[in-house]
């Protein structure tokens, strides 16, 4: 039996993907990206998303429940984003032991309606269920986001020679930075209205991880400046690429429109970094290393 901890999570959703019946004709974009994309209006398209946290993987039970409220919608805010979109409606779905303490569930609650009107999308509805008294807390995600049909971005239209921008610092997430995201909608905005952006994703699992998946989605390389990336104070290099949850802007924009990009972001965006880590290549000249978040990394046998 192979089982899923050797394969690593890219494996496994290439192998269950494989199961799925065909796509149909109208589907704009399915499995592989930040959000499924399905017909919705004559002006906008339809963002699908589901998400889910687990205790102990992605917080501990002795967290701010408050703020992992928070986080369980923000990660969601933040792949809408990443695809020029905002978000719509949520669905939560609990799994809980059943001697989980009624407060921890009510401050959970207060956290994500908070993220949620935060954001201007209600929660409006869910389902509790429970798990094994020996399992942990998970929080599920629904979510329903809209794009204009002119502004949604895919990690999949990279082109050769198109520089590679990351907003924000990178690292220090496992030092407790993971529950405090900060979705970039309004950034990832301005990006797509102004087609600033060729393809762009949000750095969920790490530059390690999620570059490479960006790369070979539009089926090109990269070349990475490893002294140029962003650092959180006190974080290393090894830690941005590595750490993950960071929840940035992965972006890449057309060399003739760089200039004119950088000098108006710093106008629009002033208190967010923005920061050319390397560029697009021929896909034989990509480099290559490994890392970044992985919920089934590969282990020895």
């Amino acid at each position: 039996m192979k089982s899923v901890r050797h394969m690593g999570e890219d494996a496994i959703v290439e192998r269950l993907i494989a199961h799925l019946p065909p796509a149909p004709a109208h589907l704009i974009v399915g499995p592989g990206d930040d959000c499924a994309v399905v017909p919705f209006s004559s002006t906008h398209w339809q963002l699908l998303k589901t998400d889910a946290i687990v205790e102990g993987i992605h917080f501990l039970p002795n967290e701010n429940f408050e703020r992992v409220g928070w986080k369980a919608i923000a990660r969601v805010v933040s792949d809408f984003a990443a695809m020029g979109g905002t978000p719509q409606w949520f669905l939560v779905t609990l799994g809980i032991p059943s001697e989980t303490d009624i407060c921890h569930l009510e401050t959970l609650y207060r956290g994500m309606s908070r993220c949620a009107q935060h954001y201007h999308a209600p929660i409006v509805g869910g389902e509790t269920t429970r798990v094994s008294d020996s399992a942990g807390c998970v929080i599920s995600i629904a979510a329903t986001g809209l794009v204009k049909k002119s502004q949604l971005t895919l990690r999949s239209t990279a082109r050769c020679g198109d520089a590679i921008f990351v907003s924000g610092l990178l690292g220090g997430s496992l030092a407790g930075r993971h529950l405090d995201i900060t979705p970039r909608v309004n950034e990832a905005q301005w990006l797509t209205k102004n087609g600033y952006a060729t393809a762009m994703m949000d750095l969920s699992d790490g530059l390690a991880k999620d570059l490479p998946r960006l790369a070979q989605s539009s089926g090109e390389g990269f070349q990475l400046d490893l002294a140029a990336l962003p650092c959180q104070p006190g974080c290393e290099p090894q830690q941005a690429l590595q750490d993950g949850e960071d929840y940035e802007l992965l972006f890449t924009v057309s060399p003739q429109r760089v200039k004119s990009m950088v000098k108006r972001w710093s106008l629009a965006f002033p208190d967010t970094a923005l920061t050319c880590i390397g560029r697009m290549v021929e896909k034989e000249k990509t480099m290559h290393f490994s890392g970044g978040w992985d919920h089934f990394a590969k282990k020895s046998p």
